[in-house]
């Protein structure tokens, strides 16, 4: 279930601070590594590195 989107700004080195509620309802933790990819036009995508790499290990995509 998607919750109500949190409005966000990218600052000028190009750094986003996500709200933890955020954080939290996706299952990240704060220090986190995780993976940040473009989903196609206008999506980033971060995903924890651990599960990306299980993905991988499993022969399945990000």
């Amino acid at each position: 279930m998607i919750r109500e989107p949190a409005e966000v700004t990218i600052d000028a080195a190009g750094n986003v601070q996500i709200p933890l509620g955020v954080l939290v309802e996706a299952g990240i933790d704060t220090n986190s590594a995780v993976l940040a990819y473009s989903d196609g036009d206008g999506r980033v995508v971060l995903r924890r590195a651990a599960d990306a790499i299980q993905d991988l290990l499993d022969g399945n995509g990000l």
